[in-house]
């Protein structure tokens, strides 16, 4: 089933607060990016959260999904949790707090055919 785009758009909504955000579709799915970090995959509309300790320590009570086949663990959030802008944008900005920064990788130069 896809993730539809209203759910994105709900979901960058609710969590402007937490810092830059984007997204990014992929395969029909779609990665969040907190200030340049992938925080969360969304897949067929459920929001899964990058595991983190300091994501895990702000839920309490954490329950674990795989986004995709042979995915580590992730954090599923159910849909209803969203809806308080607050709660959300703070687990957003926390999760981004505790992940390293992206490596930025120069585009290589191909050679050109023939060679």
């Amino acid at each position: 089933m896809g993730t539809r785009q209203s759910t994105i758009d709900y979901l960058l909504e609710q969590v402007a607060d937490a810092g830059i955000m984007t997204s990014r579709k992929m395969f029909g799915e779609y990665a969040v990016y907190c200030d340049g970090k992938v925080v969360a995959l969304v897949v067929s509309d459920q929001v899964y959260l990058k595991a983190t300790d300091a994501g895990r320590d702000y839920l309490e009570d954490v329950e674990e999904g795989f986004p995709f086949p042979g995915a580590k663990p992730w954090f599923a959030i159910p849909g209803d949790q969203w809806d308080d802008r607050r709660w959300a944008a703070e687990l957003i900005a926390v999760t981004a707090a505790a992940l390293p920064e992206p490596v930025i990788r120069s585009r290589r130069k191909r050679d050109p055919p023939g060679r």
